[in-house]
């Protein structure tokens, strides 16, 4: 039995229900599984395992994440670990994988630490969960690339078979 940490960089809470997810799937597995936000992490050191997941705000991941990355690199690097991204551009066939999905590859350019486990997830689209400015930027990108844009649409774009293949791996990490 491994002790996994869990933690989230999640703005409107999609990739905190993502980790929340993975523990259930990972506890009745036997597994004890640890979820926290990235701005309030327990010492990596008491875990076997860490897995970061984090979402796409306006482009990009949060500064804080590669902050916490930078001062945690060589736990993160002593131990099974992993990184997944959230992100509604991944709800796309051609960009919902590691190699495929630009934010993915772009959190590797910037990125100190290269995790060997890495996936990419489909986000939820609730626009009428966001403030009025982040609607308005998420209804012009999905707009721009197609996507759903009437203002009451609530659809999750999450494959969740693919988040049990994820916790498939941590568990053969």
């Amino acid at each position: 039995m491994s002790q996994i940490l869990l933690i989230h960089s999640s703005v409107h809470g999609y990739t905190q229900q993502i980790c929340e997810y993975l523990q259930r799937q990972l506890a009745s597995q036997d597994q004890q599984v640890t979820v926290a936000p990235l701005d309030d992490a327990p010492d990596l050191a008491l875990f076997d395992k860490v897995y970061i997941g984090a979402s796409i705000r306006h482009g990009k991941h949060r500064p804080a994440l590669y902050q916490f990355i930078e001062t945690h690199r060589a736990e993160l690097e002593s131990k099974p670990s992993g990184f997944f991204s959230v992100s509604l551009v991944a709800r796309k066939p051609h960009k919902n994988t590691p190699q495929t999905n630009n934010y993915m590859q772009q959190f590797l350019s910037q990125s100190a630490w290269q995790p060997k486990l890495l996936q990419v997830f489909g986000g939820n689209l609730d626009y009428q969960g966001y403030n009025a400015l982040d609607r308005n930027i998420i209804r012009f990108i999905m707009w721009l690339t197609k996507g759903p844009t009437d203002p009451n649409t609530k659809v999750e774009f999450t494959d969740w078979q693919k988040v049990d293949q994820f916790a498939q791996q941590i568990i053969k990490e």
